[in-house]
């Protein structure tokens, strides 16, 4: 429920009837949720690439150069914070369903792997393809992000040609999706002998329901939520295996799991809460700190994630998650 999005697509029903009032309902309590959820969850790639064996030695500029680069720039976007600002917070919106399209692709792939069910390439192209469809659809649609953000002259702006355009290609991102899917699903069952795994499936549903259903706002603000809730699970899975296969291992499941989350609460409040306003006591203002920092934070996020969960052979990751050959055509 957690890790296919199940969850989620209950919510989705709860807040789609009335988003105001689901938003309302969780104003009171929505820092401690987002704290919880996506506050640990951006700083659950930082806790993984140092606590990851190996990651020093493998990753030098991810581990040691990458954190100085992002401060540099983040100080930059807050000293001129009314021009590089707004590209900032516009590359982070533009990167995020990117980054959870990334995901759900990638947890489709590990549970068709880890249930016996190997991919050709053809199938993970297009089992990719079919992931990044809420991408796309939001890269055409969102407000100030993709297309959006890349026409600074207004080209787009109160153009009906170009708005009926987006809309029908919107509509064939959908009708394209549903049957891509279906195709997927059905060619890899009669290929291969075994149909995907119902949690590859829900996963890839649950992100285009976050996208396609919701309302802009709501949507990144669920999608936020429910991919850290799905990130935190996974990253915590991997983190434990780690830590029990190192040789004189004294310490159970439950401790390495409380520890881990533990220091990604502790670092997502210092990220979210304490870094912007060390800005502000350097004289920059407590809005353009705040916010900026959150972008930061969050690029920051999306590169490391590159990095630490590829599938090298000598990559840690490897052990836990044996993909096996790759399945022929």
């Amino acid at each position: 429920m957690l890790i296919g999005g199940g969850l989620s697509l209950v919510v989705v029903a709860w807040v789609l009837p009335d988003p105001s009032a689901a938003l309302t309902f969780s104003a009171a309590s929505l820092p401690l949720i987002i704290l919880l959820s996506a506050g640990a969850h951006f700083a659950a790639s930082t806790v993984r690439l140092y606590t990851k064996p190996g990651a020093f030695h493998s990753l030098p500029f991810i581990t040691m150069a990458l954190p100085l680069v992002t401060l540099v720039l983040l100080t930059a976007c807050i000293g001129f914070a009314g021009k590089l600002g707004p590209h900032l917070t516009s590359l982070y919106l533009t990167w995020s369903p990117y980054h959870y399209a990334a995901q759900a692709y990638g947890l489709a792939v590990m549970y068709c792997y880890r249930s016996g069910c190997l991919l050709s390439e053809g199938n993970k192209k297009l089992l990719w393809w079919m992931s990044m469809i809420p991408f796309f659809y939001v890269f055409t649609t969102g407000p100030n992000v993709g297309l959006h953000w890349i026409d600074m002259a207004g080209w787009l702006d109160d153009r009906p040609s170009v708005n009926t355009f987006l809309k029908t290609f919107q509509f064939v991102l959908l009708a394209v999706g549903i049957v891509g899917t279906v195709y997927l699903w059905r060619n890899i069952w009669l290929h291969q002998g075994r149909p995907m795994p119902l949690i590859s499936v829900l996963v890839l549903i649950a992100n285009a329901v976050w996208w396609f259903i919701l309302r802009p706002r709501n949507a990144f603000v669920w999608a936020t939520i429910f991919h850290s809730i799905q990130y935190l699970a996974i990253v915590v899975f991997f983190h434990v295996k780690d830590q029990m296969g190192r040789p004189n291992q004294r310490h159970g499941v439950t401790y390495h799991v409380l520890w881990f989350y533990g220091a990604c609460v502790l670092l997502g409040y210092a990220l979210f809460s304490c870094f912007p306003q060390a800005y502000v006591l350097a004289g920059f203002g407590p809005v353009e700190s705040v916010l900026l920092v959150g972008a930061a934070v969050n690029i920051h996020h999306f590169f490391v994630d590159g990095y630490i969960w590829r599938l090298k052979k000598t990559d840690a990751n490897r052990t836990i998650v044996d993909t096996g050959a790759t399945a022929p055509l």
